[in-house]
Parts: structure tokens; sequence; C-alpha cells
């Protein structure tokens, strides 16, 4: 019995081990896919110094400089390591090879988790690397062991709700087949609503309320928040937001693609 419940684990850890070795097998790729977060949070440290020095205060809605760098960092860290699995599921609808993939002997969703995971997990460490190592230099020490063992678990459930989201919208092309104004809606909630360009900390209470009862707050600002501020209140508020909102759209997930698979039609065929 034992055997016959790991064997499907087994067959998707495969796929992302897959991943991540190609992932190593070009270094200098994943290098120059980084290079993205060092330019932002380059923009972003003068950018918040100068807002500082205009406000007169060390700490704005209770971050400081160095607070609201840090939170930054594993903001943009989050946002640039998810995959865009939308757009994956929305170009292979349009060349027809969905057809060949649904064929294969495994889940065609759990199939994208474990691919787009396995490239996630390897860029996020990277971008958390290589930024971190410039917002030290930049404004000092990070937040203490604890803030990176709860943002990093945060920050993993993150990418499970960004893939389930981006999941919905991907199915979308199995009968719209083309999702990217969907895909562009739901990039700008994250910058946004998400938390990704300011935090939310310093939006009117009443947006913060709003942002708060939506998901995107808990793919960037959850994880990032938690960094700077890695209480057991904040760490339990943010991991309760994400697995509520796991569950909701994973079910979502499951229900909308047995639908939408009896609705595809592929194209050549």
């Amino acid at each position: 019995m034992r055997v016959e419940l790991t064997r499907p684990a087994a067959k998707y850890w495969a796929i992302l081990r897959t991943q991540l070795q190609n992932s190593f097998a070009y270094p200098l790729d994943l290098l120059a896919r980084s290079v993205t977060i060092l330019l932002f949070l380059w923009v972003f440290v003068n950018l918040w110094r100068v807002t500082y020095g205009a406000m007169g205060s060390q700490r704005i809605a209770g971050l400081s400089l160095a607070d609201t760098m840090w939170y930054l960092l594993m903001a943009e860290a989050v946002m640039l390591s998810k995959r865009d699995l939308s757009k994956d599921i929305s170009d292979q609808v349009k060349d027809g090879s969905v057809a060949y993939l649904l064929n294969k002997p495994f889940n065609f969703i759990l199939y994208h988790f474990a691919a787009g995971l396995g490239d996630s997990l390897l860029v996020f460490a990277t971008n958390l690397l290589l930024g971190g190592a410039l917002v030290w230099w930049l404004v000092g020490p990070p937040p203490g062991v604890l803030g990176w063992a709860a943002a990093v678990l945060a920050a993993l459930l993150a990418l499970l709700l960004d893939f389930c989201i981006s999941a919905l919208i991907g199915l979308a092309a199995f009968i719209a087949e083309e999702v990217s104004a969907f895909r562009w809606i739901y990039q700008k909630f994250l910058l946004v609503l998400g938390g990704l360009l300011i935090p939310l900390d310093f939006f009117p209470e009443w947006l913060q309320n709003v942002s708060r009862a939506l998901p995107f707050a808990w793919i960037v600002y959850g994880p990032a928040r938690l960094f700077v501020d890695p209480s057991a209140a904040r760490l339990a508020d943010v991991l309760l937001h994400q697995m509520g909102w796991l569950v909701g759209t994973g079910l979502a997930v499951a229900l909308f693609y047995r639908w939408v698979v009896g609705q595809l039609t592929i194209n050549g065929g």
C-alpha cells in the first residue's frame, strides 16, 4: 500500500528534480534572470531615501528605510521567481502541444506545478542571495534568523497560491485561447493591492482592509512584511490567510480543470 501511495509523488518529484538540474546546467542564464532584482532594488533604495528625507522622519507607518528595503527585497524575490503558468498553458493551447501533455501518464496541473516549482525555487534562492547582498551593503544587515525562516515558509506558500491563480487564468485558455488581458489584470493587482510597489502599511486604512481581504496581499505583502516583523501573531495571520485562499483556489482549479478539458478544441486537429 505504501508503494502505491508514494509512486505518484515520486513521479512529480522526478519532474521537479529534472527542472532543478536543467537550471543548474545553465548558471549564467540563472544569474542573468536575477540581474533584474538588482536593478529594481537600486532604483527603490534611491527613491525611498528621497521619500524618507522629504518626510523628515526615520520611520513611516512603523517602517524604517532599512525595513522598507528588506521588505521590497522579499517582495521582489517572490514576484520575480514565480513562473508565468498562465502564459505557458496559453501557448500550449495555441500551438496544440497541450494535446501531447494531456495524453501523458500524469496529471496536467500537477505536471506544471512540479516543473514550475523546480524552476522557481532556484531563482528564488538566487534572488535572495544577490538581492540580499546589495540591500545589506546599501542599508545595513538583514532581519534575524527567525525572520528568514518565517518569510521563506510564507514565500513557498505564496508561490503555491500564485500557481493556483495562474492555473485558473491559464485554464481559461482552453475555452478563450487568448488570456493575456486576464494575465495583465492579475499582474497589476499584485503590483498595487499585493503591496509590491508600496507596502500596504502606507495605504489609507480602508484600502489596507480591502487589500487584505483579497488573495494578492498574501502572495506579496504577507511574506515580505513577515520578513521584517516576524512575530508569532503575524506568522499565524499570514499562514491562516494563505491556507484559506489555497483551499479555495485549489478546489476551484480542480473543478475548473475537469470542466474545461471537455470544452477544449485542439488547434490543427
